[in-house]
Parts: structure tokens; C-alpha cells; sequence
């Protein structure tokens, strides 16, 4: 069922088109896909259209996955030496105020305890990732700083984190890898937008908050405001809070989403959420050319 953005609330129009380019220096026999290009419905983004075209055709198959993104599969069964993907989406995104939910009358502390039907459903977005004892104690003490500073105010922890690691951090894009580990980042200080969702992830794991990673796009309008300007694909973070649920947090800007974040999927990590992803049958070199453009939608 498709959930339907309050009449009276402003809203905000973006349009993504997400376009890669395959090219291999000998022929494919053949491959399989897995995609996450096609952004979420829900009640604060509205999904008004989404157009996927695929060269060479290919059939569709579209389902739900367990994290509830909508996923497309397919498969070349023909031998190819090119292949293109462009996905092209409009959505309109509910203008909040993503601090309302600090306002609330009740504040939560840390060490937050959870009820065991909460930890059994939760239980994939508290676990930290494998990682050396030492490594990870260093990124606990280090997320335990904030918890003292801050009194142990929960929401007051959350934002210092977001904001420091904007801060303090630097925006280095080719810095880093997806082998990179949150330890490195917090070692090196410097990363991409991913890298500074895994380190949050870590961190508020490791404090007994779940967390989640969110792929999907950013509208930074070309006016170097944003630190993420340099590519519009973006990841974030969304951090499970006692009586409040799932909200974002954006550790590369030091901000909390809004109207300018597009949410494609979610997931324990990068893995899961992967717009594009699959298995080539051939041990050709592949030659990729990614364009990501997020504007005003008319």
C-alpha cells in the first residue's frame, strides 16, 4: 500500500537520474545483477515516478527484500562487451524539521536497556563489525568520550558524534576503499561519505544503539556548500531511538537529513544496499563510467 504525504505539509520536488556504463576488453558470456536504483515510498518520500531502461534488453524480475527496499534482478544470458544502466527517478520529499523528535518531553540516558522483543528484532543493527579486541575498544572509548561529555544524554551524544565527525574528519574522495574498516577512518581522520557512516555505525553500536547504513543521493545544487559536492551518491546513517524509531544522521555534513537526502535503501551495511551489484561470468577487465545527477525536479 502506498503511504500518502500529508495535503498541507510543504514538499520539496528532486529528480535523480543514475546512469553506469559498462564496457569489457573481451565478451561477456553472461551475468547476473542485483540492483537498488529505485528510491523508497513512505510517508516522508513520495516516489512519483521511476523509469529503469537496461541495454542489451534483459527481463525484469522486481521483488521486496528483507529490509523492505524494492530490489531488481536480472540476467544477460548473451554474450556482450557493453552494457548500460540508467535509472531515472522523481520524488517528493516531506519539508520537517528533522529535529522535531528532540523537542519530545522525555529524554533518554545512556546505557539505553532494550526489552528482548526489541533486541531480537534489532539484534542485526547491534552488532559491531569484526574487528581486532584492541581496535574496537579504541573506537568504544572513543564514542564513550562523547557519552561523558555529554552528560549521557542520548540525543545530545548523537548530535556531538554527527557534528564532530564533520568536523574533525577530513573529505578525501579516492582516500579510502570498501575494504577500508571504521578503525582506519578514525585512525587517518579522513574518508568518504561511507567511510564516516560505517565509523557511526561503530560507534553507536557499540553504545547499545542499533544502526543502520542508507544509500541513496544528495542535492547539493553546485554551490559548494556541501562537503558531498563532489559526488552525488551519498550514504548516511539512521540510528534506532527509544520511543522515536528510525531517524537520520549525515556525518559527512554534520547535519540531519531533510529535503535534500533521497533514500534508495537501507541495511545492516554497504553490501546491503548496493545500487548496483553482481557476478560476470568471463574474466574480462571492465572499464566503468558512473554519472549521478540529482536537480530540481520541473
Amino acid at each position: 500500500m502506498q503511504s500518502q504525504l500529508p495535503t498541507s505539509a510543504a514538499t520539496r520536488r528532486l529528480k535523480v537520474r543514475h546512469s553506469n556504463r559498462y564496457s569489457y576488453n573481451q565478451p561477456i558470456a553472461r551475468s547476473a545483477h542485483r540492483l537498488h536504483l529505485r528510491p523508497i515510498q513512505d510517508r516522508r518520500q513520495a516516489l512519483l515516478s521511476h523509469r529503469l531502461e537496461i541495454t542489451p534488453a534483459v527481463q525484469l524480475a522486481e521483488y521486496e527484500d528483507v529490509f523492505s527496499n524494492w530490489t531488481t534482478r536480472f540476467e544477460v544470458r548473451e554474450p556482450y562487451s557493453a552494457l548500460s544502466i540508467v535509472a531515472e527517478s522523481v520524488v517528493e520529499l516531506l519539508d520537517i524539521d528533522p529535529f522535531d523528535f528532540a523537542a519530545l518531553p522525555s529524554r533518554a540516558t545512556l546505557p539505553v536497556n532494550w526489552m528482548p522483543w526489541e533486541l531480537k528484532m534489532l539484534g542485526p543493527y547491534l552488532s559491531p563489525i569484526e574487528l581486532p579486541e584492541t581496535q574496537l575498544r579504541e573506537i568504544y572509548d572513543y564514542a564513550m568520550s562523547f557519552v561523558t561529555t555529554n552528560n549521557s544524554d542520548l540525543l545530545e551524544t548523537l548530535f556531538a558524534i554527527n557534528l564532530t565527525l564533520f568536523r574533525e574528519f577530513t573529505y578525501v574522495h579516492g582516500s579510502t576503499s570498501l575494504e577500508t574498516t571504521p578503525f582506519d577512518v578514525l585512525s587517518n581522520k579522513r574518508g568518504v561519505c561511507q567511510d564516516f557512516a560505517n565509523l557511526m555505525i561503530c560507534m553507536a553500536r557499540m553504545i547499545n544503539i542499533p544502526a543502520r547504513y542508507v544509500c541513496g543521493y544528495i542535492f547539493t545544487g553546485n554551490t559548494g556548500e556541501s562537503r558531498a559536492q563532489s559526488d552525488a551518491s551519498h550514504a548516511w546513517v539512521q540510528l534506532y531511538l527509544p520511543n522515536i524509531g528510525w531517524k537520520g544522521f549525515d556525518p559527512t555534513n554534520g547535519v540531519l537529513p531533510a529535503t535534500n537526502h533521497v533514500r534508495i535503501a537501507v541495511g545492516r551495511h554497504y553490501r546491503d544496499t548496493a545500487p548496483t551489484s553482481g557476478t560476470l561470468y568471463s574474466s574480462a577487465q571492465e572499464q566503468l563510467a558512473v554519472d549521478v545527477e540529482v536537480s530540481p525536479a520541473d
